[in-house]
């Protein structure tokens, strides 16, 4: 009895250890799924136009719940996924939030929580240069914007590396005729160089209401 009772415990283990390692293999191959299928069925129900305005990238796109308010004559098509990173991007969500809507313009801000997680500001470059070989060779003729990793306070220990993030893209993107680096930071710091409290949410990671504020100004010449 007793060793049968050890048996079918010893099975129960396997199988209880398989399934958790299958969903961790499952979560870990394809992040912020909900999400992305969440966009999907948006899709399904009413498709974007073709030739509009894309915004992609992590939460600082995900957050601005009003952005298509803020230019309702264009075109917006967002599409940020809070907490994801640019390699994200490129190995899972360009083919499906992306690529079908066959944009005008792209306007990515991405890069800060790939610094954030450990990446340093050359491999955010690399995953860069990828995502642009990616739209050009589908969308050729589309323009893309950089938006510049931004100075959040409660990530001041990054800062230096993200700077050195937006000098390289930055660099990259001088002579590339429909590509574009938009430098989103000098609109939310103090006269000083700081950052502008004010500007955030509670958490000094996030934008809040005035923080958009600033950067719509920053934007609306671009759209």
């Amino acid at each position: 009895m007793r060793s049968q009772l050890k048996h079918w415990f010893f099975v129960y283990f396997i199988v209880v250890f398989n399934s958790a390692v299958s969903f961790a293999q499952t979560k870990d191959a394809y992040p912020f799924e909900s999400e992305i299928k969440s966009f999907h069925k948006q899709d399904s129900l009413h498709a974007p136009q073709k030739g509009g305005i894309l915004f992609i990238g992590s939460s600082s796109i995900r957050k601005w719940t009003d952005l298509e308010d803020r230019f309702p004559d264009k075109k917006i098509i967002k599409r940020g996924v809070g907490g994801s990173e640019i390699w994200q991007l490129n190995q899972y969500y360009t083919k499906s939030i992306l690529l079908p809507y066959k944009p005008s313009k792209i306007f990515l801000y991405a890069g800060e929580n790939d610094i954030a997680s450990g990446r340093t500001a050359l491999q955010v470059y690399d995953e860069f240069r990828k995502f642009w070989s990616l739209v050009k060779m589908k969308l050729p003729k589309a323009q893309v914007y950089y938006l510049s990793i931004k100075p959040s306070p409660s990530r001041a220990k990054y800062h230096e590396e993200f700077a050195k993030a937006n000098n390289l893209i930055r660099t990259f993107l001088k002579d590339k005729s429909r590509g574009h680096f938009i430098d989103m930071g000098k609109s939310i710091v103090n006269a000083d160089g700081s950052a502008d409290l004010s500007l955030y949410e509670s958490d000094h990671l996030h934008l809040n209401n005035k923080g958009y504020d600033r950067w719509e100004k920053v934007l609306k010449p671009f759209l």
